[in-house]
């Protein structure tokens, strides 16, 4: 039996409610922050102008985005709570402020690491769901805009339900309740000030996916999807880190998804040698920005690249 040659000791804790370390009270104050912005936003929009409003919601956009990539992501891969029932409900609290599912986006989440943003295989089809290559062209990948506007819609439920029965019953049915969560939350407002729902919340919930989406694209777009090391594209921005507890390094978490996000800038240590002789690609910009990057390459010559890959 070998041992891993690339390891990172995992976090441990004697707390009695936190699984890894008391550091996890950070994103999970954060989800809580992110909540009460949403019922914020409800029980101002009758009283607060509109300019006020308007700069209010595009925040709100961006936290779906940031709580969506950070806290949510990270709870993925480390849920942060000793106690299976505390996980459930943090899972609950994280689907009311982003108006989803968390264990939804689970099952997407653990699809999406199992293809790393795949290219098509001879089907035209990606193990991957939402690799940025799935509805491309030509070996390409997607056009971004496309990708950012269009992938929101493009959510399959029944694969998804199907994925969380292999699961067992337990997934499914907190996945439901997490549903029903939120679905009974906008209800509700609904029924109060539909006005709101309808002209000012859903654009900008709908944007926050976007963001999300945009995110992803260039955290792939310029990887090497035949290399493990070189799956994702990495940003070492601190405030950009800090506010997405560490998921732009993000070729480092497709390599070892496991890795705490406290221990990420250590790992990163450990493999610079090896990410840089392998060729990771890295941004100057935060993932999001990733378009304005100067050495962005063009489709064309990613789909050439890859050509000479395989």
């Amino acid at each position: 039996m070998t041992s891993d040659p690339i390891k990172v000791d995992r976090v441990t804790t004697d707390s009695k409610v936190f699984a890894f370390t008391r550091w996890d009270i950070v994103p999970t104050l954060a989800a809580f922050l992110h909540l009460a912005f949403f019922f914020a936003l409800f029980f101002l929009y009758p009283h607060t102008p509109l300019w006020i409003m308007l700069p209010l919601g595009f925040i709100y956009s961006l936290m779906v985005n940031a709580n969506i990539n950070g806290v949510a992501h990270n709870f993925i891969h480390n849920p942060f709570f000793r106690s299976p029932l505390l996980n459930r409900l943090f899972g609950i609290v994280e689907s009311i402020a982003c108006c989803f599912s968390e264990t939804y986006y689970d099952a997407v989440h653990t699809q999406h690491h199992k293809g790393n943003s795949d290219k098509q295989n001879e089907n035209g089809e990606t193990i991957d769901w939402i690799s940025i290559y799935r509805h491309g062209h030509d070996g390409e990948a997607e056009n971004p805009w496309s990708y950012v506007f269009l992938s929101f819609f493009r959510d399959n439920p029944a694969a998804i339900k199907r994925e969380l029965q292999k699961r067992g019953s337990a997934e499914v049915f907190w996945g439901n309740i997490e549903l029903a969560s939120f679905a009974t939350t906008l209800f509700v407002m609904f029924c109060f000030n539909w006005r709101y729902i309808i002209f000012f919340f859903l654009p900008f919930f709908y944007l926050g996916h976007c963001f999300s989406y945009l995110n992803g694209y260039f955290r792939h777009y310029g990887a090497n999807p035949e290399k493990p090391i070189a799956w994702g594209v990495s940003s070492y921005g601190k405030i950009y880190n800090w506010i997405f507890f560490y998921n732009g390094y993000h070729a480092e978490h497709h390599f070892r998804p496991k890795v705490h996000w406290t221990k990420m800038e250590e790992f990163h240590q450990q493999i610079a040698a090896l990410q840089h002789q392998e060729g990771v690609r890295v941004i100057k910009h935060a993932h999001m920005l990733g378009f304005l990057d100067p050495n962005l390459p063009s489709r064309k010559e990613r789909g050439e690249t890859a050509t000479a890959v395989s």
